[in-house]
């Protein structure tokens, strides 16, 4: 076993046994360094080495030391603010404060600083606008404080270990209080002591030999490899973490979606976040005093406040469907539409408003989704964002109907492998209206993903759409929620480079 160990051991583990051997079973690895003329760098990481191992033991001793800055060495030398102003007051007793920076050379920002410590260590009180000396004033004339003290022993050995003497504690709590005046640095020291293992490898004999790592095409040509001692290998042995770039997982998800429906023959369309109320509401048959509308839901754009709306023709047919109803058989909503309202900038709600905005553009048969962010006014908890990201689809053609859309999403969470269901829902653009629900079998429950429907008459007619329309809207986030394991939507969008960094770069 023990032999096993030493045909192991790399070359300055060997060499640090040797040192050790040498300097009676204990060295730093300074002396080490020297020794065997081996890096510092080296020596450490061979040591730690062999420490986890077993066969060396490593004392680390750290110790804190003492300097001071070029401020701290030029108050050492020249004397702190605050005792300039006192050996001012020796000879006058009280100074006016606009007096001060004349009578001790100081600058006038040493001065505040120099008043604000003459107080606090009560050397001199402030009355009707002059600083006055006191008693404590008087004897620490004759007399160096602690902060002082410490300033001087510094001084004179540039550097000092912190230990718990009352000059070192008492003074450096009052020079901790100032800014960059000492300075306390941290000095490891470590020593290298042979463990019970470590002596019977020794005992056994270590041979200090050059091997070879690798096979070069010199070596085989020559027939040098037959001389050479290789390392021998440990397949079991420890390997590094490697953390290599991955897409960020929200965004793979979005990928992975945008992949399923381009391969399932949909045509891919994209939007502006930013978008008139009358794209984002009025076109799909949402009424202006519809709650969603309101500024507690949407978020209202200041800059620029209007836009401008599209041709004359369709917002004319737009307002009459709302009106009447239009050539729809509705009767609409019953109100007067206001093309103010409707001039209104928002932040979109939804990718809907591409929907309407593609259908406009062409002509049926057709298969479109989008993907993109989205933005509601909603407070940020464990399953709620004000930002998120949706997925919208539209199929139009002459022969399709519910069942369709239906077979559709079906397939679609199947390929991203969910089991689905469907329950009746309501939305203002579209009837029949569904919301789909996926099974987790984890929880032994049903969680919604999304909505969709048919749209309505009143959508379609002001845009001259003329077929059968099927639309949905998936949220994506959730769905990424529950791919990922998470419980928390916020998770998806915090630096945590642990959670990120252990997340797989494929799903099986």
């Amino acid at each position: 076993m023990l032999k096993k160990v030493i045909e192991e051991l790399t070359l300055y583990e060997k060499k640090i046994l040797k040192a050790l051997e040498k300097k009676k079973g204990k060295a730093t690895p300074e002396e080490i360094s020297k020794l065997q003329d081996m890096d510092i760098k080296a020596v450490m990481s061979a040591g730690d080495s062999l420490e986890s191992k077993d066969i060396i033991k490593i004392d680390k001793e750290v110790k804190e030391v003492l300097s001071l800055s070029d401020t701290g060495k030029e108050y050492a030398e020249y004397g702190l603010p605050e005792r300039k102003i006192l050996e001012a007051l020796e000879e006058e007793e009280s100074i006016r404060i606009s007096d001060t920076a004349d009578k001790t050379g100081l600058k006038p920002k040493e001065v505040n600083i120099a008043i604000g410590w003459l107080f606090k260590k009560k050397w001199a009180t402030m009355d009707k606008g002059e600083i006055k000396i006191t008693p404590e004033g008087k004897e620490a004339l004759n007399k160096e404080s602690e902060d002082e003290l410490l300033l001087n022993r510094l001084f004179e050995t540039q550097k000092l270990l912190l230990d718990p003497s009352k000059i070192v504690k008492e003074g450096l709590n009052l020079l901790k209080k100032r800014k960059n005046i000492v300075k306390i640095k941290k000095q490891h020291k470590f020593t290298f002591e042979l463990a019970d293992k470590g002596k019977k490898l020794l005992d056994m004999g270590i041979v200090i030999k050059d091997q070879a790592t690798q096979l070069t095409h010199s070596d085989l040509k020559t027939e040098r490899w037959k001389e050479l001692e290789y390392r021998p290998y440990d397949i079991q042995a420890e390997y590094p973490d490697i953390y290599p770039g991955k897409i960020h997982p929200l965004q793979r998800t979005i990928e992975e979606i945008r992949s399923i429906f381009i391969k399932l023959g949909f045509t891919e369309s994209k939007g502006t976040i930013l978008e008139s109320a009358f794209w984002n509401f009025d076109c799909l048959f949402q009424p202006q005093d519809h709650a969603a509308r309101e500024m507690q839901d949407t978020f209202y754009i200041k800059i620029p406040q209007m836009t401008r709306l599209p041709g004359e023709d369709l917002v004319r047919k737009v307002s009459r469907v709302h009106e009447t109803g239009g050539g729809t058989g509705s009767e609409g909503w019953g109100y007067q539409w206001d093309e103010e309202v409707a001039r209104q900038s928002v932040l979109r709600t939804h990718t809907t408003c591409v929907s309407a905005r593609f259908l406009e553009d062409n002509q049926p048969p057709l298969k479109m989704f989008s993907v993109g962010r989205v933005f509601r006014r909603e407070t940020i908890t464990y399953k709620h964002l004000p930002e998120f990201h949706q997925v919208e689809g539209i199929v139009a053609a002459e022969d399709i109907d519910f069942e369709n859309l239906l077979g559709i999403l079906k397939e679609f969470y199947h390929k991203l492998g969910f089991e689905v269901r469907f329950r009746p829902a309501y939305f203002p653009y579209t009837y029949l209206s569904t919301e789909c629900e996926i099974y987790l079998p984890e929880k032994e429950s049903w969680i919604e993903l999304g909505g969709s429907g048919m749209f309505r008459p009143e959508v379609l007619e002001p845009l001259g759409v003329e077929t059968p329309v099927a639309a949905f809207g998936l949220g994506i986030e959730r769905l990424a929620m529950i791919r990922l394991g998470i419980t928390d939507i916020r998770m998806l969008y915090q630096s945590d480079l642990g959670w990120l960094r252990e997340l797989p770069v494929t799903r099986i």
